[in-house]
């Protein structure tokens, strides 16, 4: 635990020190602001780790990505990439970034696979949503909706309750999806953290996910998981382009 901080912290200070503040960037309108809030608690092993990471780059790049992103009336989106764990574990790796070509799709995911992990804790999907939210707030772009995307393969067991923090940000118009990571095997020390009563999708849909067109889909494990957010983050994209050209008109 102490080597995956160590890591992080180093790699914090050399990207920071060549790294501009979004908030230096011009504000300008985009079809989506969409924050990936990927889960690396420490039921997310090295294995899993990877697939989850490679998982998110592959599909950032994508030919339907990128299709669906330039098919949109402002023909960009804006996206931020955060991992969380625990109830104070949360971290921004990617900051608000324009993606508006297949490059600014690769240079996003190469940033995603260089960064070291940052936290092996608990899970606090309550907490991680707050985290995100206030990302949404510093956004230095604008769009005509918000949505948190948030991947996890287990069941709130840290910091904030999940139902109150989900609440309040669909308070404030902000749309969670999520993608439930399905373990095959529960947890010998806390089977129902992995697996709670009626499964772990059913959770997402009950106690995280919300707003007008929210949805959830299961992973049946991570190596299903580059093909579901695949097909989750087209369909984010394109809900995304009905909603601004009705917005746009």
């Amino acid at each position: 635990m102490l080597s995956v901080v160590l890591a992080f912290l180093t790699w914090l200070a050399v990207e920071g020190s060549g790294s501009r503040s979004p908030r230096a960037e011009t504000s300008q309108m985009v079809d989506l602001l969409l924050v990936l809030a990927a889960d690396v608690s420490r039921s997310v092993d090295a294995r899993k780790f990877a697939l989850q990471r490679e998982g998110y780059a592959a599909a950032i790049t994508h030919p339907r990505v990128v299709s669906a992103i330039l098919a949109t009336p402002a023909s960009s989106i804006a996206i931020c990439y955060l991992e969380w764990s625990g109830a104070g574990a949360q971290t921004v790796l990617v900051d608000w970034t324009r993606i508006a070509s297949k490059e600014d799709a690769e240079a996003f995911a190469a940033k995603v696979l260089a960064a070291p992990r940052p936290f092996m804790d608990r899970t606090a999907i309550g907490a991680a949503l707050d985290f995100a939210v206030a990302q949404l707030g510093r956004a230095p772009f604008s769009a005509p909706r918000r949505v948190i995307d948030v991947s996890g393969d287990g069941t709130n067991n840290s910091g904030r309750d999940v139902v109150a923090a989900r609440d309040e940000a669909l308070r404030q118009g902000i749309v969670i999806n999520g993608l439930a990571i399905l373990s095959e095997v529960p947890l010998s020390f806390n089977p129902q953290h992995t697996h709670p009563p009626g499964g772990l999708l059913k959770y997402y849909e009950t106690n995280v996910v919300g707003g007008p067109g929210s949805f959830a889909l299961a992973a049946e494990n991570h190596d299903a998981f580059p093909k579901l957010i695949l097909n989750k983050l087209v369909k984010e994209i394109a809900l995304a382009e009905f909603i601004a050209d009705e917005q746009f008109r």
